[in-house]
């Protein structure tokens, strides 16, 4: 497709009525393309050192139903995950450490709210909100309330 890159088209193929399947072939092994072109539903994703003669029956592999992946995105996506694993751990580690006041407190940071509209919330002023914040940022090892929210999401409290 003529000034669209490969992700983009994949995406776009993947919305037709009845979509084919798609197996990206690439230079580019970052894991922002290997995990974009999975979601995006490409059954998967190899690289063009792949030798030749192994294309076809990965191509073949993949129409059957099946994912197909390059051993560079499969070490990517593994590597991704347990850095996932590992995040979430230890927002849960840290979040085990508040009170439940203040994990209400936190999941109303990871919502994205000021402290008034926390106060209203949770039926608290707002100097009662503004302490607990700034003891869940000790307790929590984080220097603002940006890192405490990110936090937030890591350990599940809160969904994009």
């Amino acid at each position: 497709m003529p000034g669209v890159d490969g992700l983009t088209a994949i995406e776009c193929i993947m919305k037709l009525d009845q979509p084919p399947k798609v197996v990206a072939l690439t230079t580019f092994d970052a894991d922002q393309y290997v995990m974009r072109a999975l979601r995006s539903g490409a059954s998967g994703f190899l690289v063009k050192s792949t030798p030749p003669e192994d294309l076809i029956g990965l191509v073949r592999v993949a129409a059957d139903g099946h994912t197909v992946l390059s051993p560079v995105a499969m070490r990517r996506i593994v590597a991704a995950s347990s850095d996932e694993d590992a995040a979430r751990e230890r927002a849960k580690a840290l979040v085990g450490k508040l009170t439940e006041r203040e994990t209400d407190v936190l999941t109303c940071l990871g919502e994205g709210l000021s402290n008034a509209q926390i106060a209203t919330k949770l039926f608290l002023s707002e100097a009662t909100v503004k302490g607990y914040v700034s003891r869940m940022l000790v307790k929590l090892e984080c220097t603002n309330r940006t890192q405490a929210g990110l936090l937030a999401y890591d350990a599940g409290l809160v969904s994009r």
